[in-house]
């Protein structure tokens, strides 16, 4: 099973995930930089979080770079880190709990950089919440199930 857990900061996106690895009832494994070679059928993973992983994609090949200076983006590291990560969720054994911020719900960022980085990042929690198979959005603490639960 994977679920997708959102929202802004500081929102409570944290607080929910943490304990559902334990109320899994499988062995739990915390990740911090996305990786996914720990999947077994019988672990729970909670990957804290997609959107920081998607912000050293974007630095680690210089997209934020080239759009600030104005140039074309094609960040080939990040499409290929992108599609993988795609592809290999939806083949993960166990449950897989994927925390990501939401930051596409203000006004647009004034900076080309940043703009990337609102637009790869929603379409990354798009992507991911097309295959999860549970999403839940957080504000206030408060969370909201958007599929699935």
């Amino acid at each position: 099973m994977i679920e997708l857990i959102l929202g802004g900061e500081r929102s409570g996106k944290s607080a929910l995930a943490e304990p559902r690895p334990a109320e899994s009832g499988l062995a739990v494994i915390c990740i911090a930089t996305a990786l996914v070679d720990h999947a077994a059928p019988d672990r729970c993973l909670l990957v804290e979080c997609l959107s920081l992983w998607l912000a050293n994609l974007l630095h680690a090949g210089a997209a934020a770079k080239l759009a600030e200076a104005g140039e074309e983006v094609n960040c080939p590291l990040l499409a290929f880190e992108t599609s993988a990560l795609l592809d290999c969720l939806p083949q993960l054994p166990g449950r897989v709990i994927l925390v990501s911020n939401e930051v596409g719900l203000g006004i647009a960022p004034p900076g080309a950089a940043t703009r990337l980085y609102v637009d790869d990042a929603g379409r990354l929690n798009w992507s991911v919440a097309r295959i999860a198979q549970r999403v839940t959005s957080v504000a206030a603490g408060l969370p909201l199930e958007l599929k699935g639960g």
